[in-house]
C-alpha cells in the first residue's frame, strides 16, 4: 500500500467522522449525557487526525495521477486549494474538542455552551470538507462532473 492507496482510503473518515460527531453531539446535548459529548468529541479529533493524514498523503497522489490521460491539471489544483481550508476547519475542530472533553471531564459550567460552539464548528467543518471531497472526486469520476464526456464507439458502431 503506498500513499496514493492511504490518501484514497482516509479521505473518507474527516467527512463521515465530523458528521456522525455532529449527530452524536447533537444527541449529547439533547440527552445532556456528558459520556455521549465525549463520545462525539473523541470522533472530531480522529477526523482531525484523518484530515492531516489525507492532507500529507495529498501530494502523492497527485503525483500518481497527474499523467494519466483524462486527468486535468486544474481540477487538482481546485482540490488541493480547497483541502487546505478543509485541513485547517478540521483541525480548529480537533483542537476545540480537546476542548470540550477538558470541559466536560472537569465538569465545567462552560461545557454546555463550549458543546454548541463545537458542534457549529463541527457543521462548517463538514460542509468545507464534503466540498474538498467532492472536488477531489472530479478528478477521476468524470460521472460527478457536469461536461458530458465523449461515449467511446465500439465495434458495432465501427460495422
Amino acid at each position: 500500500m503506498n500513499q496514493t492507496h492511504v490518501h484514497l482510503l482516509i479521505t473518507h473518515l474527516p467527512i463521515f467522522g465530523s458528521l456522525l460527531g455532529g449527530f452524536v453531539l447533537a444527541y449529547g446535548l439533547l440527552s445532556k449525557s456528558n459520556n455521549t459529548k465525549i463520545a462525539a468529541y473523541f470522533l472530531f479529533i480522529i477526523s482531525a487526525i484523518g484530515a492531516g493524514i489525507a492532507y500529507s498523503t495529498g501530494e502523492a497522489a497527485e503525483e500518481t495521477i497527474e499523467d494519466i490521460q483524462g486527468v486535468v491539471e486544474a481540477t487538482i489544483k481546485t482540490h488541493q486549494e480547497f483541502a487546505l481550508f478543509a485541513l485547517l476547519s478540521l483541525l480548529v475542530l480537533g483542537v476545540a474538542a480537546v476542548l470540550g472533553l477538558v470541559f466536560t471531564i472537569k465538569k465545567s459550567p462552560l461545557t454546555r455552551t463550549t458543546a454548541f460552539v463545537i458542534l457549529l464548528i463541527a457543521l462548517i467543518s463538514f460542509g468545507l470538507v464534503a466540498r474538498a471531497g467532492y472536488l477531489g472526486g472530479q478528478i477521476r469520476h468524470t460521472e460527478i462532473t457536469n461536461t458530458p464526456q465523449p461515449a467511446e464507439s465500439s465495434e458495432k458502431d465501427a460495422d
